[in-house]
């Protein structure tokens, strides 16, 4: 099996290179054929990765514990859930399952677009093949997820990391590994309409839709990695600016940036040269990110390990994108001048403008400030470190200024808005976030920050409301419908407008979650049984230590008695988990009780079973589940944007007769 799966991905890299050659010189030389033939050895790469990854899946399945790959991360007692999980738990089984997604999502944007965009076609086929070859040549040469030990095999594995036995594990690394690989799509046609100059908007429309299926994607990946690291990690909280946690946030940053600016584009003609540049740096992001996760350059607990031999291929590659990719803008840039300039800083374009630059500044200071500690080595042979505190100092008011921009940017006219639309736009939110940001300081709620972010977010929820509202009106008068069904029948017509606005709600939802961090009250003490300890209005009572095994894992708990102001609110068990093989990895379960206010969150960082003491640690989160409320929100705009316009056709279709006259009177 092993044979068979290292024979798949060389012949998946010949293939890829057959692609890549094949399309080239058929665009070059207007080949129909050979463009076909490229297209067609293009699918052979993700029938290739496709039995690569069932020999993978099997092997951990079955145990076959002669593949290191496989010795390394499972183990026989693990549950059959997470030995699929092991697949993507190591570095070549990510490089594979990369490949692996890589090559379905290209096939797919290939297949549906290889008519409508000819011209280009030949040359997404040859960037995504490039692409997949990098991996490719990785595991060949140096990463090979099915090289076997030389001597008898293992009987057992040493099984997955404690840490990744999550149920979120299993969602997270794919969900932003297919927001990662998604970007390349938008990467390969926009470098190919840059080779080729048909550079108006066409190209745009072909890569929208990708870029919102992977931004949602990375978004989800990114909510999911935050609940991990608050259930799982035990520390309070859920975003901890690890250097793997900015490696899915950077990219995040510039395609939401790209999402922004490609509306200016379409309506404007403007800002060419800012989209063509951030597609081009958010596939960089992409494979700037693996590269800090599998190269060792900075530290992590969530990181690969060190590997210099890797990160010198990571390095050329990264250096081959930037030169040929920005040369191709630098020579096209004649092609690239905007239609029109920018006519005053009172307009939707100037504040999407100012968007871009926070956004792409957002992208640098957190790149920068991840990768300081290494360049400071370098530099001068010592380490220093930044932790969440310097992160947070900076990037605290940026949030809050994006923040602004969201409520700011809907109700500014394109081209110039006058004074009295300035007036008539901006009444209504502008008294929503004072009366809020008042009541805060009358009722002694003084975090400024937390504060500030109370009142913007009244500010731009009042901009989302009112756009809804004043809309809805106008069509209910113009239709003759209830404003229920008129709104919904304005979402329809807008659809990407108005999904947008429910996506900044969701960002509003989730940035009260964030200031409620603000308000956490938390305390940590040594128990006895019977003793307690009081955060808040919370007092709660250890009980006993107790010690159970399932066979694969011994489990320490403290059975804990909680009391809300006094009255019985129930039982909670945080707890410590040993996996066999891994005793000295322990996971902390996390012992929490859920409220739309707050969390009630546990923790055991110390224990005693003899003496049966138990160190906890209590923190009350407000707010903290707005989060998880809020990206569902994002979701749901995110899909209502994508959604073609037939999908609302059960309300836009034509008002009964006589109904619009009947609404005018």
């Amino acid at each position: 099996m092993s044979s068979l799966g290292t024979f798949t991905l060389l012949a998946a890299f010949v293939v890829a290179a057959y692609a890549a050659a094949m399309s080239v010189a058929g665009a070059r030389r207007r080949n129909t054929r050979l463009i076909e033939s490229g297209i067609g050895a293009f699918y052979l790469v993700a029938a290739l990765m496709t039995v690569g990854t069932a020999l993978i899946v099997h092997a951990f399945v079955t145990g076959n514990y002669a593949i290191r790959y496989v010795d390394r991360y499972s183990d026989a007692a693990m549950p059959f859930f997470y030995k699929l999980t092991s697949y993507w738990g190591g570095l070549d089984g990510s490089i594979m399952f990369w490949v692996f997604l890589l090559s379905i999502f290209g096939s797919i944007a290939v297949w549906k677009n290889r008519e409508q965009y000819r011209e280009l076609i030949p040359y997404v086929v040859a960037t995504i093949a490039v692409v997949e070859m990098f991996f490719l040549f990785l595991m060949v040469v140096h990463n090979n997820p099915f090289s076997t030990y030389l001597t008898q095999a293992p009987a057992d594995g040493r099984g997955l990391n404690p840490l990744l036995q999550n149920p979120y594990m299993v969602i997270h690394p794919p969900s932003l590994y297919i927001g990662f690989v998604g970007m390349t799509i938008p990467y390969a046609f926009g470098l190919a309409a840059l080779i080729t100059g048909y550079l108006d908007d066409s190209w745009l429309r072909a890569v929208r839709r990708w870029t919102l299926i992977s931004w949602l994607f990375l978004s989800f990946g990114l909510a999911l990695g935050m609940i991990w690291a608050y259930e799982e990690l035990g520390w309070g909280g859920y975003w901890g600016w690890d250097p793997v946690e900015n490696a899915g946030l950077l990219p995040w940053f510039t395609a939401t940036a790209f999402l922004h600016s490609v509306l200016v584009q379409e309506r404007r003609g403007m800002l060419r040269v800012w989209n063509v540049t951030l597609v081009i740096t958010t596939f960089f992001l992409t494979i700037f990110g693996t590269f800090m996760t599998r190269s060792g350059v900075v530290q992590s607990v969530h990181a690969f390990g060190e590997d210099r031999e890797l990160a010198w291929m990571f390095t050329v590659f990264m250096v081959a994108i930037l030169t040929f990719s920005f040369g191709l803008v630098i020579y096209r840039l004649p092609l690239l001048k905007s239609r029109h300039e920018l006519d005053s800083w009172a307009s939707k374009e100037a504040a999407f403008l100012a968007n871009n630059w926070v956004l792409l500044f957002s992208a640098l200071f957190v790149l920068f400030a991840t990768m300081y500690p290494t360049i400071s080595e370098a530099l001068t042979g010592q380490r220093l470190t930044v932790g969440p505190p310097f992160f947070n100092k900076w990037m605290m008011p940026i949030g809050l200024i994006l923040l602004f921009l969201t409520g700011v940017g809907p109700l500014l006219a394109w081209r110039k808005s006058t004074v009295s639309n300035l007036v008539y736009q901006f009444r209504w939110p502008a008294v929503a976030g004072i009366v809020v940001g008042g009541g805060l300081w009358l009722a002694g709620l003084r975090v400024w920050s937390s504060g500030l972010c109370f009142a913007l977010s009244a500010f731009v929820t009042a901009t989302i409301v009112q756009e809804l509202w004043r809309g809805a009106r106008v069509r209910q008068k113009a239709t003759g419908t209830d404003v229920f069904t008129a709104m919904i029948g304005l979402v329809s017509k807008s659809h990407r407008r108005y999904g947008g606005y429910i996506v900044h709600l969701g960002i509003v939802l989730m940035f009260l979650g964030f200031a409620g961090e603000g308000y956490k009250q938390e305390d940590q003490a040594l128990l006895q049984p019977g003793q307690s300890i009081s955060v808040g209005h919370f007092t709660v009572t250890h009980q006993a230590v107790t010690v159970r095994d399932d066979g694969q894992k011994q489990m320490v708990s403290s059975e804990v008695l909680v009391a809300s102001d006094g009255k019985p609110a129930g039982t909670m068990t945080p707890a410590k988990h040993f996996y066999r093989k891994r005793e000295d990895e322990p996971t902390t379960e996390v012992a929490i009780r859920r409220a739309f206010w707050e969390d009630l969150y546990i923790v055991m960082p110390a224990f005693d079973v003899q003496n049966q003491t138990a160190t906890l640690h209590v923190v009350i989160n407000p707010l903290v589940n707005w989060i998880w409320a809020g990206f569902g929100i994002l979701a749901l705009g995110t899909l209502i944007a994508m959604l073609p316009e037939s999908s609302f056709a059960f309300v836009s279709a034509r008002a009964p007769e006589g109904a619009a006259a009947e609404a005018a009177k």
